[in-house]
């Protein structure tokens, strides 16, 4: 799985923080998807600049292998709840997909019956 993290001008992009931010991805989606996520690409942008408040917003676009990509964002007061949240999100839209994805293929009937 491809990582990418990209930072608007007022978020300083370093090594430490591309590492949590990943981290953080891997801990919680490589789990259970690392077979189906080609590349995941997180972007962190601060949006009141310097004024301060909750403000940090994070999106995570994940693209599957063979299928659309999935995406999620959360805006929180710092970074790191902001990834979390994102995260979070991303995991039970992922779910979400997948899951009908693989009733599709599985051909499991609208009412969620036996097969």
């Amino acid at each position: 799985m491809l990582f990418q993290l990209r930072t608007d001008n007022h978020i300083k992009n370093s090594e430490e923080l591309a590492d949590r931010v990943q981290a953080a991805c891997e801990g919680s989606l490589a789990r259970q998807y690392a077979d189906r996520l080609r590349r995941v690409e997180v972007y962190l942008k601060d949006v009141n600049g310097h004024k301060g408040g909750i403000d940090k917003n994070c999106a995570i676009e994940a693209h599957l292998d063979g299928h659309q990509s999935v995406t999620a964002h959360h805006q929180a007061a710092s970074i790191d709840e902001a990834v979390s949240g994102a995260v979070d999100k991303l995991a039970r839209a992922l779910e979400h997909t997948l899951g009908r994805l693989d009733d599709r293929e599985g051909h499991l009937p609208a009412g969620g019956g036996p097969r």
